[in-house]
């Protein structure tokens, strides 16, 4: 019922229902209404059908197995290009995200595969216009700091030094990167050792 709160109050809100609304034709209080759409409890299963008709559309709707299945293509895309690319087969790696942008235009992911292709292909003005489109898309730091690190190579690949030495100042320090913070982690730190790296870390001492 990962979505099922979010898409009750979605849908009653494009049917101009309130919640007092709702529940009158449920026959529970709008109070229970009210605790759904905050996911502080759910609906019984017996409900889903009547709220479908309701909201004039499917349990699978209101489920969100539509976002699911969505959410999975597109792990599945990314998967199939990463095979082709591991392969060496950077043609067909590049024709996957080719295919899946006709469908998902505005797409972080999908924009940022492409252009990591376009940087191994030796294509570095798209992959460049790429990254520079998909980077404000992104809402994942890992996607966003690895296709900083690559831009700034790209920029100084086709002689714009200056856009290269401006980005390079978004990069994450290496006294922040977990192949330094992960083996701190899992040695015996004492407190004092503790202190001594969040002032590292804070101060950049």
């Amino acid at each position: 019922m990962l979505y099922l709160s979010e898409n009750l109050k979605k849908y009653r809100l494009l049917k101009n229902l309130t919640q007092e609304d709702v529940a009158d034709l449920l026959g529970v209080t709008p109070q229970s209404v009210s605790k759904w759409e905050r996911a502080e409890c759910y609906p019984d299963i017996t409900l889903l059908p009547a709220l479908a008709n309701i909201f004039k559309t499917s349990i699978d709707m209101l489920l969100g197995m539509d976002t699911i299945r969505a959410q999975q293509t597109l792990h599945d895309i990314h998967e199939l290009a990463s095979d082709y690319q591991k392969s060496g087969n950077f043609t067909l790696a590049e024709n996957v995200y080719r295919d899946a942008l006709r469908i998902y235009p505005d797409n972080a992911g999908m924009i940022l595969g492409l252009a990591g292709i376009m940087a191994l292909e030796d294509k570095s003005e798209e992959a460049i216009e790429l990254m520079e489109r998909g980077l404000p898309l992104s809402e994942n730091e890992k996607q966003k700091s690895t296709a900083r690190a690559a831009l700034c190579f790209l920029y100084l690949k086709c002689g714009k030094k200056d856009k290269a030495e401006s980005l390079v100042a978004l990069l994450p320090h290496t006294r922040e990167s977990r192949e330094v913070i992960k083996p701190l982690i899992f040695s015996e730190l004492d407190d004092d050792e503790i202190y001594r790296n969040l002032r590292i870390i804070l101060l950049g001492e």
